[in-house]
């Protein structure tokens, strides 16, 4: 029990320097994986495995994953990036993934948050309180 929260703590730790200017960079996790290789932890395999988790987590809240059924314009991402960055209060960026079952509209994800305004949704929503 001790041992998981320490290893915990240390993956949690190791993902804070993972971060520049507050964002998880490829460069930094880079560094974090090549310090963990020096200093060979004895519980190495559960550390990367944890590390991995927050590190995965982390990301995910980074991202806004865009869901549309056609594509977007630059200027519509930026658009998106820009209101959520100010949601959230830190820097999202934005992804594009093609979804032709969303018929029209938008749905965008952050992390375990999920903004829907899309058709296919509204049409879902309505089946619902009917039901």
């Amino acid at each position: 029990m001790k041992r998981d929260k320490k290893i915990t703590q240390l993956a949690k730790k190791l993902v804070e320097l993972s971060k520049d200017n507050g964002v998880v960079t490829e460069a930094k996790v880079g560094e974090v994986l090549a310090g963990l290789k020096q200093v060979k932890h004895r519980h190495h395999l559960t550390v990367l495995k944890a590390f991995l988790v927050y590190l995965r987590r982390e990301v995910a809240l980074q991202t806004a994953v865009v869901s549309t059924p056609a594509a977007l314009s630059a200027d519509a991402l930026a658009a998106i990036e820009a209101k959520f960055s100010s949601v959230y209060g830190r820097t999202i960026t934005a992804v594009i993934k093609q979804d032709t079952s969303l018929i029209a509209g938008v749905r965008v994800r952050v992390g375990d948050d999920v903004y829907d305004a899309s058709v296919s949704g509204r049409l879902q929503r309505l089946a619902e309180s009917v039901n």
